[in-house]
């Protein structure tokens, strides 16, 4: 994730905040810019607002409408959509006249918001509900049914659901510690239910099947069968010398969004690393596998290998730091060659760069 900086008194800034610290400015974020600026309210127009980031002569703008409940900080053009690309994406919110649900509604938003600046510095395509309404991308916010059943968080067509009860940090911990998961977070759902959707754009509509069969295996395997399979006997021994998870070993579907939502958390993390000018050095070995500078565009087309070569010693660096401070490991998991061919894999269907 990018840092910012206030365009009225150079204050370090981050994507969530919503007024400066130190001068007062009321903060709105431009994401065709990718820029969080500082603004000015312009005088006799109520609720429209000049970016300082801009020339005075610029269009003006108004805040997503969700901005009324705190749940969104982004700008539209003023006479434009009253909804933000991100806030266009839901389909089903939750009903705000319940306890807690305004609170779990926008750690929500904070976790879809994340995740949609990802799919834009990646220049991915998002096409709304609105404009493909058999499979464009829409998310829907749901909670338990008062009959005692569970929503479940998945993909269907382009339609992602997340179960409310997810940004109940204590149930979603619980969740992760009864099935015996090593990362369980609101982020990481959107990451990985995206992956679906990306499949589906990427590889099924982008003629890439053959190659997808070749690395991650057969999707036409029954899905239902592997589901049950897995959640009765579990992963095979030894998961972790192919696959990024356990979940991944299930179905080549589950491989793929594993990966991609894995690819998405290692791309958004050296872009945050480099935003901070992170290096890692190691004094008591000069081994190159130990040391890394990122200085370089995570987003940007290139090697997959120098983003790997970055990203292993700085989880290295952050777990230890993380263990010093008695909190479990920051990145888990252990990334084996084939699992790191498929993070290449996906790097280079995300930039269209696969062989022909």
């Amino acid at each position: 994730m990018k840092l910012f900086a206030c365009q009225a008194c150079n204050q370090v800034l981050f994507f969530e905040n919503t007024a400066c610290e130190r001068c007062g400015h009321t903060l709105g974020y431009l994401p065709e810019e990718n820029d969080l600026s500082a603004l000015e309210q312009i005088a006799g127009e109520d609720g429209t607002w000049r970016p300082l980031s801009k020339a005075a002569t610029a269009p003006s703008y108004r805040f997503c409408a969700n901005a009324a409940q705190n749940a969104c900080n982004w700008l539209v053009p003023a006479g434009g959509d009253a909804y933000c690309l991100a806030c266009q994406l839901n389909r089903t919110i939750p009903d705000l006249s319940e306890d807690r649900h305004l609170d779990q509604w926008r750690k929500l938003e904070t976790a879809k918001h994340r995740l949609v600046y990802t799919l834009m510095r990646l220049n991915l395509p998002i096409v709304t509900r609105q404009e493909d309404p058999e499979g464009g991308l829409a998310f829907d916010f749901l909670g338990d049914p008062p009959d005692g059943g569970k929503v479940l968080t998945g993909h269907q067509d382009g339609l992602i659901t997340i179960a409310l009860r997810e940004a109940d940090d204590a149930q979603r911990e619980a969740m992760r510690v009864e099935m015996g998961e090593q990362y369980r977070t609101l982020l990481g759902h959107f990451r990985h239910e995206v992956g679906h959707y990306y499949w589906n754009v990427l590889v099924r509509d982008g003629g890439h099947l053959d190659d997808f069969r070749a690395m991650f295996g057969d999707e036409r395997a029954d899905y239902q069968a592997a589901l049950q399979h897995h959640y009765q006997v579990g992963a095979p021994p030894n998961w972790q010398d192919n696959f990024v998870s356990d979940y991944a070993t299930m179905h080549p579907w589950e491989d793929f969004a594993e990966t991609w939502a894995h690819y998405l958390h290692i791309v958004s993390t050296l872009e945050t690393a480099r935003a901070y000018g992170l290096s890692v050095d190691i004094h008591v070995s000069d081994d190159p596998a130990m040391q890394t500078e990122v200085a370089f565009n995570p987003y940007a087309p290139g090697r997959f290998e120098r983003i790997a070569q970055a990203w292993l010693p700085l989880t290295y660096a952050i777990n230890s730091l993380n263990r010093s401070m008695g909190q479990i490991d920051f990145y888990p998991f252990v990334l084996a060659p084939p699992a790191l061919e498929k993070l290449a894999y996906v790097h280079n269907l995300i930039h269209g760069t696969l062989p022909a």
